[in-house]
């Protein structure tokens, strides 16, 4: 009887594996991709709506303050990010806070969050 609980038991965990790792989308490669957006910064934008010409300022002292900068376009949030350890994003966002921006990166999805590893960023129109 205790073996065929075991069994069973042993037989429940390895079908359930699939399932735990379900939600732990691995990175991958991403795909390049060139991005029209507006930079926002993320605690302002998220939490009040706050965006816009009206609201640079704020968005500059927020991210030199280290609150995240990313990419509002098309309805979706992207995250810029960098593949090497302690390469903070902001400055390469900075000096377009709540403007228009045109860049191009690796665009990965990893459990729901767009991210864009940045390698152009420029001014749009």
């Amino acid at each position: 009887m205790l073996k065929s609980i075991l069994a069973s038991t042993a037989v429940l965990a390895f079908l359930a594996l699939p399932l735990r790792l379900q939600g732990q989308q691995a990175a991958g490669h991403g795909e390049e991709v060139t991005i029209t957006g507006q930079v926002i910064d993320m605690n302002c934008f998220t939490t009040k709506g706050a965006s816009g010409a009206g609201h640079k300022e704020c968005a500059e002292a927020c991210a030199k303050a280290g609150v995240p900068l990313a990419i509002l376009s098309g309805g979706m949030i992207y995250m810029p990010v960098s593949s090497n350890p302690g390469d903070p994003q902001n400055s390469k966002l900075i000096n377009f806070a709540e403007g228009k921006v045109k860049v191009t990166g690796t665009h990965r999805i990893v459990n729901g969050l767009h991210t864009i590893e940045i390698k152009t960023v420029t001014a749009a129109t």
